[in-house]
């Protein structure tokens, strides 16, 4: 039994990466995908984007992201306190580091959070929490309550809204 799941999971581990480069395909020629205004906030910054016909850097950079740019920057923009690990922003993903609130000692918090289409809707984005606690001079896993998730999103959905009202590109 147990060997049966490990090769279940072992295969799933193994088709997820081709899925997911699966979808990339689409014919055409490649071009770059983005200009400094998708830059990582790590400080990383994709290619510089060559301009198609007719078309602007950032009307460029917009069709080849594959996520809503509202949510991904009210995302960014709301999960900023926190130390970010990775961001994809053509994958919508963003993990955040362990950070520790500066008011409370022996429990960290971590983030991921998923933008999940090109449409800015409450479902294009969800967040997941994790907490920790030290006891004993070791960090342990504990629970958190979901709608500190909830709440997150709420406010990544708001910071989008003002953000495409503002007219942010």
């Amino acid at each position: 039994m147990a060997r049966s799941v490990f090769r279940t999971y072992a295969q799933l581990a193994l088709l997820l990466p081709v899925a997911a480069l699966a979808g990339c395909g689409g014919g055409g020629s490649a071009k770059p995908l983005a200009d400094a205004s998708y830059a990582d906030p790590n400080g990383l910054t994709p290619p510089a984007i060559v301009p198609g016909k007719g078309r602007n850097a950032q009307q460029e950079a917009d069709a080849a992201l594959q996520v809503n740019k509202y949510l991904w920057r009210g995302a960014l923009e709301t999960l900023q306190f926190m130390p970010f690990a990775s961001t994809d922003p053509f994958g919508g993903v963003i993990v955040t580091d362990w950070y520790s609130p500066p008011t409370t000692t022996g429990e960290r918090f971590k983030a991921t959070a998923y933008v999940l289409g090109r449409q800015l809707r409450a479902d294009g984005v969800h967040v997941t929490i994790f907490r920790q606690t030290r006891e004993a001079g070791e960090w342990t896993d504990a629970s958190v309550s979901p709608q500190t998730a909830t709440d997150i999103e709420g406010k990544i959905l708001a910071r989008a809204r003002e953000l495409r009202a503002q007219g942010a590109s």
